[in-house]
């Protein structure tokens, strides 16, 4: 593609539908690229040598790119977070990044249960039982038809407060196999999602239907997971939960959480 802008000996050449180059003297000083999560929001980011180069590119992709915008930075990353502030954005929401151990969901069946999938349920911690009538559905065992109609139903009731939950990146069809569910006779109530993208696994997400909830199924539910990764050797799961939500902190420091760190998403509207 042909460049499109030069100012300050910095030239932007938009060399992708979603990826720009910031070029000085015949050199990339900086790349940016946008992703549209599942969700439909347009997350942005900015990899630059120098702020002339960043400040380039921020300029580019804001001419560029459909608003709102969003950007996810490391707090502690001061000069990040200083740099689109200046290209307009602000702050929106921390979110606490936590570090699970998984010995508080130790107790096992015997040896010889995967994750994922599992093809095995298996029973969470004695302190986190379900309440009666709701059974743990393991990694891979959940129907798809029921687990897509759950994931429907838990966004719609949340509404626009689904864009306060960890950014949304999985993927479509869901995949069962990256899910537990919560079962009340035959209707699921609640899910957990555990992502394994690098060799600490991350948990998602933990959503339970509004009727269900403070019976102690989300307890169950993480439960449940940090015993499965406990027994494949997993000694610490990764997790994100928003500031705001007291809940869901207060469940997973619960488990013997711990803070390792905090994001922030940045927005332009």
């Amino acid at each position: 593609m042909k460049p499109v802008e030069f100012r300050h000996d910095v030239l932007i050449s938009h060399v992708a539908p979603d990826q720009w180059h910031a070029l000085q003297d015949d050199l990339v000083a900086g790349r940016g690229a946008a992703s549209r999560r599942p969700d439909g929001r347009i997350f942005v980011s900015i990899d630059a040598w120098h702020d002339a180069a960043f400040d380039e590119l921020a300029a580019a992709m804001l001419a560029a790119l459909p608003r709102p915008l969003h950007t996810v930075v490391d707090e502690a990353d001061l000069e990040m977070t200083a740099a689109w502030q200046r290209a307009g954005f602000t702050i929106r929401r921390r979110e606490w990044e936590y570090a699970v151990p998984t010995e508080a969901g130790s107790a096992l069946p015997p040896a010889g249960v995967a994750l994922p999938p599992a093809g095995v349920a298996l029973p969470p911690a004695g302190v986190a039982l379900p309440p009666a009538g709701v059974a743990i559905k393991g990694f891979g065992t959940a129907s798809v038809a029921p687990l897509r109609a759950l994931d429907r139903e838990i966004r719609a009731e949340a509404g626009p407060g689904w864009q306060d939950m960890p950014a949304e990146v999985v993927a479509r069809p869901l995949d069962p196999s990256k899910y537990a569910v919560a079962a009340d006779g035959a209707e699921y109530v609640g899910l957990l999602r555990v992502a394994m993208v690098t060799r600490l696994p991350r948990i998602g997400l933990i959503a339970v239907r509004a009727g269900h909830r403070r019976r102690g199924i989300g307890r169950a539910l993480l439960a449940h997971t940090l015993g499965a990764l406990h027994h494949v050797g997993k000694s610490t799961a990764s997790a994100e939960v928003t500031e705001s939500n007291v809940a869901a902190t207060a469940l997973f420091e619960g488990f013997g959480a711990r803070r390792t760190g905090s994001n922030l998403e940045l927005t332009r509207r």
